[in-house]
């Protein structure tokens, strides 16, 4: 059955307009002015804005981590996801040390096939780069359509690999046409400040903090980028932070440079302060942490700037009862917190609502970029014909308070508690179907789909 939504106002990442739009199928069919299709269903989205659905390159579902796992699913999370006006995630298969990146591949295909609601991809992480590792590069290139390649410089022993495996890897996905990410912290440093906190007894959340100081993130950041520099790679730093790491973007833009950065609601909006309230701040307890208003502060300012490209969430939600294992040891507390379903409103609120960004600047950073950079562009991330029909029909003025209670990530408690927003997706389409209304979930599990992506692009 067609769709028809009619009388919204359009926001894109480009535009704002008010048109009616076609939906045939899968995809948009036409956009226009008094469009009218008999037997089509419509919806009136008088008053409403509607923007492309958000795509969160940066999720964790059933990831294992830190001696277990985090607690939404391809179910859960993508449910969580599509209450929030988010269509499209990018999980990250994490290669175990000594195994083949395909086995990998496989773990991850098993989590999701038949379980997502809403559509999804894959980053594939690198922890051990070798010979065999390197011959796999072009399949999951040209065949699986896994074009970026996540690394780590920290989680040593587990995730982080060293800085000549880092080169080897960019010079070989240039060749192919991939992008290397980066989670830039340096993994030494951090390492012997948790062991010289331990040593002294200091064992709460708070040294989770001190354990890793802007300077850590400030450095590995500027390392990577002189690396992406020497070998030309397409490169992009995931959850950037502070002031100091994207200072050092900013320089590499100087000698013509292009580094693609995200960061995460989270680190727009919470500061370190969070840390200080005994084992309570272990609700907040990620890496890299939160960090001081200064950083909130340089982060907006670099949206704004075109240094900041993607808001993401780094979503990697743990029960209160895991967090438990680091009560007596920050170093034992899982690290990440619940942030999928909320980061669309949480955006709009504090950046549109609050006059910090445009809307235009709201869909670029929630979806278009993404959808550019990693190779879906214009099938997602955009309003147009031929496009996806992901669509968000969104209240800009409906008033609502975040709480675990109403939403639906499985975590038993808040990241935001008790946060008032302004703005509520109202109704969320996924490829042409009616997939959240008013509350209501209207696809099933299995609905979501595997999307392969094109090779990345050097531009958004």
């Amino acid at each position: 059955m067609s769709i028809l939504i009619k009388n919204g106002r359009i926001i894109t990442a480009a535009d704002d307009y008010r048109a009616d739009i076609l939906i045939e199928g899968e995809k948009i069919s036409a956009i226009g002015h008094n469009l009218s299709v008999p037997g089509a269903m419509e919806i009136d989205a008088s008053d409403r804005l509607v923007f492309p659905g958000g795509i969160d390159p940066h999720v964790h579902l059933d990831m294992p981590f830190m001696g277990t796992f985090s607690s939404d699913d391809y179910e859960s999370g993508t449910r969580a996801a599509l209450h929030g006006g988010t269509t499209m995630v990018i999980d990250f298969v994490l290669q175990t040390q000594g195994d083949s990146l395909y086995s990998a591949l496989k773990t991850w295909q098993q989590k999701s096939e038949g379980k997502a609601l809403g559509d999804y991809s894959y980053h594939m992480a690198i922890t051990d780069f070798n010979e065999h590792t390197r011959k796999e590069l072009k399949p999951l290139i040209e065949e699986e359509g896994i074009t970026s390649f996540k690394t780590f410089m920290a989680y040593k022993g587990a995730l982080m690999i060293d800085d000549g495996q880092m080169v080897d890897l960019m010079q070989e996905v240039k060749k192919l046409g991939g992008m290397v990410t980066v989670h830039a912290t340096n993994g030494d440093m951090i390492d012997k400040l948790i062991a010289k906190h331990r040593a002294e007894g200091k064992l709460s959340p708070l040294y989770h903090y001190l354990s890793q100081p802007e300077i850590t993130e400030a450095e590995a950041s500027g390392r990577f980028v002189d690396m992406a520099w020497y070998t030309g790679v397409p490169a992009y730093i995931v959850h950037l932070t502070c002031e100091g790491a994207l200072n050092q973007v900013r320089d590499a833009s100087k000698r013509n440079q292009k580094v693609f950065v995200e960061t995460c609601i989270q680190y727009l909006l919470l500061d370190a302060s969070l840390y200080e309230k005994d084992f309570e701040g272990a609700k907040w307890v990620m890496s890299p942490p939160l960090r001081q208003p200064k950083d909130q502060q340089t982060l907006w300012a670099g949206i704004n700037q075109g240094l900041v490209q993607v808001v993401a969430t780094d979503h990697c939600p743990f029960m209160w009862e895991q967090k438990q294992m680091g009560r007596n040891d920050f170093s034992k507390i899982p690290n990440g917190h619940p942030a999928l379903e909320h980061r669309m409103e949480l955006l709009f609120s504090e950046g549109v609502h609050k006059g910090r960004i445009s809307p235009n600047t709201f869909v670029a950073v929630s979806s278009t970029n993404a959808a550019k950079i990693f190779g879906m562009y214009p099938r997602k991330g955009c309003i147009a014909v031929g496009a996806d029909a992901d669509l968000v029909i969104f209240d800009p003025n409906h008033r609502h308070t975040l709480s675990a209670n109403t939403h639906h990530m499985k975590v038993d408690y808040s990241a935001y508690e008790g946060w008032e927003v302004t703005g509520k997706c109202e109704t969320v389409l996924l490829r042409g179907k009616v997939a959240i209304d008013k509350g209501e979930v209207l696809v099933e599990k299995g609905y979501g789909q595997f999307i392969k992506r094109a090779k990345v692009s050097k531009v958004v």
